[in-house]
């Protein structure tokens, strides 16, 4: 299983970005997937999550109603609009996946893994 983060890059605060995850080797349709962030010397973070079959989605209170995640079925893909950025948000985020349907905060009920993509804002 493959996962492939793109989209990050330098932007300015209050810009908008979208994050994309396509993943290979597993149809995600049914699987719960996440983004999470880390940023410098702090602990991976949860972002936002999305669930299987029922798409029920959650975020972290620190992006709620500025993020918002959505799975294409068809293209296999996870996405991620980030609108209203804050230098705070700067941080290497990445996708990640669950064998199971329900999506969970916790980075390490997640077996599946992309690289990362680093998303920098500035003031």
């Amino acid at each position: 299983v493959q996962l492939v983060e793109s989209g990050g890059g330098l932007v300015q605060a209050g810009d908008s970005v979208t994050l994309s995850c396509t993943v290979s080797g597993r149809t995600i349709s049914t699987s719960a997937m996440g983004w999470f962030r880390q940023a410098p010397g702090k602990e991976r973070e949860f972002v936002a999550g999305i669930s299987g079959v029922s798409s029920l989605t959650d975020y972290a209170d620190s992006v709620k109603g500025r993020f918002t995640i959505s799975r294409l079925n068809a293209e296999n893909m996870v996405t991620l609009q980030m609108n209203g950025l804050k230098p705070e948000d700067t941080a290497v985020y990445y996708c990640a996946g669950r064998v199971y349907g329900q999506a969970r905060t916790n980075p390490a009920d997640y077996i599946f893994w992309g690289q990362g993509t680093q998303v920098t804002v500035s003031s």
